[in-house]
């Protein structure tokens, strides 16, 4: 057991000494996911999947998924990155079918009143719980 513990601690000493010699020898390469040259990436050098970059995909958003769920609708329509969320799952679902740029429009309201309608919403072509839960959305 003490030799295991020695044994252990040395290899934790010697740590540093592989890791510099990662980033030189190919034979220590790690596979980092965010690092790819053949990936595609916008004028900012930011890494995505889609052959075009809507302009949302770079406002700030939370942190995390659930302080979403405690703002309301009438905040939420002024958050640019919720917006083009907002936009991205109406598209995806059919019901609109402008550009994704983050600003709550006419078209915005006219895609979630056709969708209120759809689940037999009250129709008001707001942004309310119901429609927030109908598209999957904080």
């Amino acid at each position: 057991m003490k030799r295991f513990l020695l044994l252990l601690v040395t290899l934790a000493g010697m740590l540093p000494i592989f890791s510099c010699l990662a980033e030189t020898e190919p034979l220590f390469f790690f596979y980092d996911p965010s690092y790819d040259p053949l990936a595609p990436r916008d004028e900012y050098g930011i890494f995505h999947q889609m052959p075009r970059v809507n302009q949302t995909d770079a406002e700030p958003r939370h942190e995390l998924r659930a302080s979403y769920y405690f703002e309301s609708g009438e905040t939420l329509i002024h958050d640019r990155a919720y917006v083009g969320a907002l936009q991205t799952a109406l598209f995806k679902f059919g019901y609109y079918c402008g550009p994704i740029d983050g600003v709550f429009s006419n078209r915005v309201a006219d895609a979630i009143a056709r969708l209120q309608k759809n689940y037999s919403f009250h129709v008001t072509g707001t942004l309310t719980l119901g429609v927030r839960r109908a598209l999957h959305l904080p």
